[in-house]
C-alpha cells in the first residue's frame, strides 16, 4: 500500500510549526525521523491531510550542557548519541542503549523525540530515560511545561500532548562519579521489539535508586525506590539479595496478569541490577 494523498511542510522554527499543529480543522501529523510514522502512512493506519516535518529546525538539533544536565534537542537521532555526538553524562547509559536500538539504518534517521512521543511500550527511550529521571520539554500556545518522561507517556502509542503542543527536548540529570546503571531487553533476535526490559539506577551523590520494568503492554513500571528489591545490596547495587517475589508483586500491581510475562519481566530487571553491580 502507498500513503493517502496528504499536504507536506517543512517549517524553518518552532514557532512556525505551532499555527500548523494548533488547526484542529484538519488531521495533522509530525515527521521528526519517520522511522515509525512512514510505515504506519504506507499502511494507512494512519490518514492526515498534513505532515510537517521538523527535521529542518536548527534548535530542535541542539545540544545545551548545563551545571546538573544535559538538553537534548529533539530530533538529535540515535546515532548521534551512539556515537557521542552529544556528551555523555550518563556514564555510558545512554550511547549503550542508543546503539542497541534497530539496525544503525533505523539509528541514523529516528530521533530520541519522536520515540518518546510514539510511545511504543517497548521502545527503549522511555525505560531508560524512566530510570534515569528525565524530563521532557514541550511548547505549545500555552508556552512551555515540562513533564516526566514516565508521566509523558499515557499508555501505548499515547503521549500527553495538549491541543497545538510539542516536544521540543529532553533533560538528563547529570550521574554521580559512584552511578551504576544497569539496563537488560530480552528479544528473540538483535533488532526486534523487545518482550521484556529492565532498567536500573542507584547513584548515591543524588540519593537516588531506581528500578523500572519496560516493554509492558502499556506504560512501564517504575519502582521510584528499587532499595527495597535489594535489601542488604542497597548500598552497593549488588543483586545478590534481589528480591524476585516483591519484584513479581510489583508486576502483578502494575497491571501483568500473565505469569509467564510477569517472570520474564522480573528476570530483566535482576540482569540489569546484576549489570549495575559488577560495574
Amino acid at each position: 500500500m502507498k500513503p493517502v494523498n496528504f499536504d507536506y511542510a517543512r517549517p524553518k522554527d518552532v514557532a512556525d510549526v505551532l499555527p500548523l499543529i494548533a488547526d484542529d480543522s484538519r488531521t495533522v501529523k509530525i515527521m521528526a525521523g519517520g522511522q515509525s510514522l512512514g510505515p504506519m502512512l504506507n499502511m494507512r493506519l494512519v490518514q492526515p491531510d498534513l505532515v510537517v516535518d521538523i527535521t529542518g529546525i536548527e534548535e530542535l538539533r541542539q545540544v545545551e550542557e548545563t551545571a546538573d544536565a544535559i538538553i537534548i534537542g529533539g530530533c538529535i537521532t540515535h546515532a548521534d548519541i551512539e556515537d557521542r555526538r552529544v556528551p555523555d553524562v550518563t556514564r555510558g547509559a545512554l550511547p549503550a542503549v542508543a546503539g542497541g536500538i534497530a539496525y544503525r539504518a533505523v539509528r541514523n534517521r529516528g530521533t530520541i523525540g519522536g520515540s518518546i512521543t510514539h510511545a511504543d511500550p517497548s521502545a527503549d527511550w522511555i525505560s531508560i530515560l524512566s530510570a534515569l529521571g528525565a524530563t521532557v520539554t514541550l511548547r505549545g500556545p500555552g508556552g512551555s511545561r515540562s513533564v516526566a518522561v514516565e508521566d509523558y507517556m499515557l499508555g501505548a502509542l499515547e503521549a500527553d500532548l495538549q491541543p497545538g503542543e510539542m516536544l521540543v527536548s529532553v533533560t538528563v540529570p547529570k550521574l554521580g562519579a559512584s552511578a551504576r546503571w544497569g539496563y537488560y531487553k530480552s528479544c528473540r533476535k538483535t533488532g526486534e521489539f523487545a518482550h521484556a526490559i529492565g532498567a536500573f539506577l542507584v547513584d548515591p551523590e543524588r540519593g537516588v535508586s531506581r528500578a523500572v520494568f519496560g516493554a509492558t503492554e502499556s506504560r512501564p513500571i517504575i519502582v521510584p525506590d528499587a532499595r527495597r528489591l535489594l535489601g542488604e545490596g542497597a548500598a552497593r547495587g549488588s543483586n545478590g539479595d534481589f528480591d524476585s517475589r516483591l519484584a513479581g508483586e510489583l508486576v502483578e500491581a502494575g497491571g501483568m496478569s500473565d505469569p509467564i510475562d510477569r517472570q520474564i519481566h522480573v528476570v530483566a530487571l535482576r540482569r540489569a541490577i546484576q549489570q549495575a553491580g559488577s560495574a
